[in-house]
């Protein structure tokens, strides 16, 4: 079986990731494991065996450790990858994201049967014109148990303090962007992708930084074997 040059995300784009550029640190905090990659440099693309790269998870059911404070749990997997700062009534509000409670939470997508899983990408809340921001213990599990009690498998963990029990992570924390967060799984067999977070830190600069307790997922784009091979929307 021949690798595929890149796995497609949309027309034309990459399953990659460019962290936006503001060239400086930004203020986010010096305890932070931050990713070293270019903020202006677009990610590698992610190379899969030859018909990994179809979209398993648009229009799947979704479940969250907790009920959503905002937004419904199909606006996980409904293809919109821009989170929009709106304002109603007097106030302003997130749509297209979904957000949970403080602490640690996750949501935890159903893919329908058991797939083979060559990678996912996540994308938690950015926010153009906005403050940069990095969640904190950003892993990601897959296992055919919903209750991930049996064979689950991590396939991502940036969690460098083990806050989420399930050791410590060795990816980085990074900077959310417009593109998402890409990353290879292998070739991983499961029904089910579950991502957890705990939090943010909203990088702003002198008193304007900020850790935020609770959690966004505007979207998780989950590929491999098999599936229609939809694009996503922006």
């Amino acid at each position: 079986m021949r690798a595929c040059n890149v796995l497609v995300l949309s027309v034309g784009f990459l399953i990659a990731s460019r962290l936006v550029s503001t060239g400086s640190p930004w203020g986010l905090s010096p305890y932070m494991q931050l990713d070293p990659y270019p903020h202006d440099q677009q990610r590698p693309p992610i190379a899969v065996p030859e018909g990994c790269d179809k979209l398993l998870s648009r229009g799947c059911g979704v479940t969250s450790s907790t009920p959503p404070l905002s937004g419904e749990l199909s606006l996980i997997t409904d293809g919109v990858t821009k989170c929009r700062l709106q304002w109603g009534w007097g106030m302003q509000h997130l749509e297209a994201c979904v957000t949970l409670s403080p602490g640690l939470q996750w949501v935890q997508v159903d893919l329908g049967e058991e797939k083979e899983i060559h990678a996912v990408c996540i994308w938690h809340c950015h926010l153009e014109h906005s403050n940069q921001r990095a969640y904190r213990a950003v892993i990601c599990r897959i296992s055919s148990d919903p209750d991930f009690a049996d064979g689950a498998v991590t396939v991502f963990n940036n969690d460098y303090e083990n806050s989420a029990g399930f050791g410590k992570g060795k990816d980085k924390e990074y900077v959310e962007s417009p593109y998402g967060r890409p990353f290879a799984t292998g070739a991983v067999k499961g029904r089910y992708v579950r991502c957890y977070s705990n939090g943010c830190f909203d990088g702003g600069t002198g008193n304007d930084q900020s850790v935020l307790p609770g959690n966004h997922y505007t979207e998780i784009e989950v590929y491999g074997r098999g599936g229609k091979g939809e694009k996503h929307d922006q």
